[in-house]
């Protein structure tokens, strides 16, 4: 019925009735922002809220509800509005108060002299969408859509400029066909038919695809990254919010094409907001880019995200703890299954597999003074480098992580590339960089690339920034007259054939028991033989064991003591301090790996087993190649 969509389709109106009836309380607004999230909690309201994320910008009507599934790439200065101001009607000099709040451009006829009027502030975040978020988490997420769209043709024709889906139309338009159509079957041929009539009449628009993307850079994290990039208008609590933050915006889309005119129009801009003279063109560029190009919403209301895993109830919702004991008693036999999927991708090396599994599940739960605990960055040495072996490897934790990426750590790359953000004070913005990531991204560092030459300063730069990341958890971003740490929580998984260059928690040598004669055809065999529901359980399985909680007993702490003790009794040199913090490690990540939240004496002596069969296979390959370090 449309008074049910009432409050997606036109929740401007809501706020204006609110304000109406209650614009003498101040306490008004927080029963706007009330009411929003009780409609978002009934019966999955959320899924019909039409996504940034999963439908072309054009597709989308202006000043409707939308959601945005992203991460907070910088933070802008605080602005100025009006939020409370009075018009006057010409005819019949009579003045209406009006709400000026979630809007950018508020309507005609404003008595500037009102006594009644409010200027109030609120904080503009940019958003870009997760960086290297994995094509089954955009796939699910879009599938599990009840948004009904159709083409927005009332804005389409006041478009100035082309959006950022039709520059990138030619590469994804089967599967935006393929999402718009996965709708309600009655209304799913028409909104196909638009789709075509659309992408075929907008690049009529007198605008090459250089004309928007080369001159406004959207500033994604990643090289390649396709999705919008927004400005969140954020009315309260803001304080709450950091950079590189995970969220889930609902809030009010603005599209307004006069946006656009006055990021152009300097004199017009300057009488919106007379602090904007004062910007550089630089600053004004960044900070009002077109918004066909990157819309605003204002945001009603923000769900932090632990993760981005659609497979898993929110971090936050009240139905993790009754989610996780729902499949804690699945967790051992997922396992084995993905024991054994890893296990043939290592050729038939099951400890390697292991020590994958507990580096995919780690996590850092905690810092103490400088030291992150819980990360557990894995070298797997050994990789051969003649064949597309790391290649595929990487494509496999593609498949089981929600978000990752992989830096081929080639001379020209490590020269080139651009890793660690920087302030850039002429345009007062954050310039991203390939390490600005969200939580529990996977990092895969493949160091089989890498070749003879010079490393040059920036090159140098690169690798001190990712062994401080491996080492603390930490990037520091570049702001020109000093150095601000920022904490991260990535997982770093270094592939290389000896040991590695940069400092890592856990070196495992690669020892195949298998020596298939086509080993790219065999490899990928073993991906198509896993169906898409196994791999969902796999998917479940990593998210769920990373966000178990975990204890050791005091029985456990002083057993643990008593055998370190009896361990050096014969050899004090044989077992240090660091083996026995690394061993507690990885029983913990063993404990956790079978779903098990507290150690017990049978995952420590396991763990110690596998630790010392590990140790010797490593030393054994430092014999066969002298000059390993």
């Amino acid at each position: 019925m449309p008074s049910v969509q009432d409050w997606i389709d036109n929740p401007l109106g809501v706020v204006d009735g609110m304000f109406a009836q209650n614009s003498s309380s101040p306490e008004w607004e927080r029963k706007v922002v009330e009411y929003f999230k009780e409609k978002l909690k009934v019966n999955d309201a959320q899924s019909g809220v039409p996504s940034l994320n999963d439908i072309p910008l054009h597709y989308l009507k202006p000043n409707s509800l939308v959601k945005f599934r992203c991460m907070i790439q910088d933070m802008f200065d605080p602005e100025f509005f009006m939020g409370v101001y009075e018009t006057v009607d010409p005819s019949t000099n009579s003045k209406v108060l009006r709400c000026g709040k979630y809007k950018d451009v508020t309507d005609c006829g404003i008595d500037f002299n009102s006594k009644n009027a409010v200027t109030s502030e609120r904080q503009t975040f940019y958003c870009v969408p997760i960086p290297g978020e994995s094509q089954w988490v955009k796939e699910s997420y879009a599938g599990s859509s009840q948004a009904r769209v159709v083409p927005s043709t009332s804005y389409t024709p006041n478009r100035h400029k082309r959006s950022y889906e039709e520059d990138d139309e030619m590469d994804t338009q089967p599967q935006q066909e393929k999402e718009l159509t996965s709708g309600p079957k009655n209304d799913g041929t028409h909104r196909n038919m638009d789709s075509k009539r659309l992408e075929t009449e907008a690049p009529n628009q007198n605008a090459s695809p250089s004309h928007c993307s080369s001159n406004l850079d959207l500033n994604f994290p990643l090289p390649g990254e396709q999705g919008p990039a927004c400005l969140v208008k954020v009315y309260e609590e803001w304080d709450g919010f950091k950079v590189n933050d995970m969220l889930e915006v609902f809030g009010i889309l603005s599209v307004d094409p006069a946006l656009s005119l006055m990021a152009d129009d300097k004199e017009a801009s300057s009488l919106l907001d007379p602090t904007e003279s004062m910007e550089t063109v630089e600053e004004q560029r960044a900070h009002s880019p077109p918004a066909s190009l990157v819309p605003r919403i204002h945001m009603l209301y923000a769900q932090p995200l632990q993760h981005n895993n659609p497979l898993l109830p929110s971090a936050v919702s009240e139905d993790k703890g009754v989610f996780l004991s729902g499949i804690l008693s699945e967790l051992s036999s997922v396992r084995a299954e993905l024991l054994a999927y890893l296990t043939h991708l290592f050729l038939g090396d099951a400890l390697a597999a292991e020590y994958l599994i507990f580096h995919l599940i780690s996590s850092v739960y905690a810092r103490r003074d400088v030291l992150p605990l819980g990360k557990f960055a894995l070298n797997v040495s050994g990789c051969p480098h003649t064949s597309p072996y790391t290649e595929q490897l990487y494509q496999v934790i593609q498949q089981l992580v929600p978000s990752s990426y992989r830096i081929c750590m080639s001379l020209n790359n490590m020269n080139s590339q651009r890793m660690v953000p920087r302030k850039d004070y002429t345009a007062n913005r954050l310039v991203s960089g390939t390490l600005q990531l969200a939580s529990n991204t996977s990092l895969f560092l493949d160091e089989t690339q890498l070749e003879q030459g010079q490393l040059d300063t920036t090159g140098v730069r690169n690798i001190t920034a990712l062994g401080n990341l491996i080492s603390w958890q930490k990037v520091d971003y570049d702001f020109n007259y000093h150095q601000m740490e920022f904490p991260c929580n990535i997982n770093v998984l270094i592939a290389s054939e000896g040991r590695s260059l940069l400092p890592c928690d856990c070196q495992v040598h690669l020892r195949p028991a298998l020596n298939p004669p086509n080993l790219e055809e065999y490899l990928k065999t073993v991906q198509l033989a896993q169906v898409p529901s196994q791999l969902n359980k796999y998917r479940v399985y990593l998210s769920a064991a990373r966000s178990l909680d975990y204890s050791i007993s005091d029985q456990m702490t002083k057993a643990v003591e008593e055998d370190f003790v009896e361990m050096r009794k014969d050899d004090p040199q044989s077992v240090s301090a660091e083996d026995l913090h690394r061993m507690l490690i990885v029983a913990r990540l063993l404990s956790l790996s079978y779903g098990q939240t507290s150690l017990s004496r049978e995952n420590w002596i396991k763990a110690k087993q596998m630790e010392m069969l590990r140790i010797s296979r490593t030393q054994q390959q430092k014999c066969v190649n002298g000059n390993e370090p």
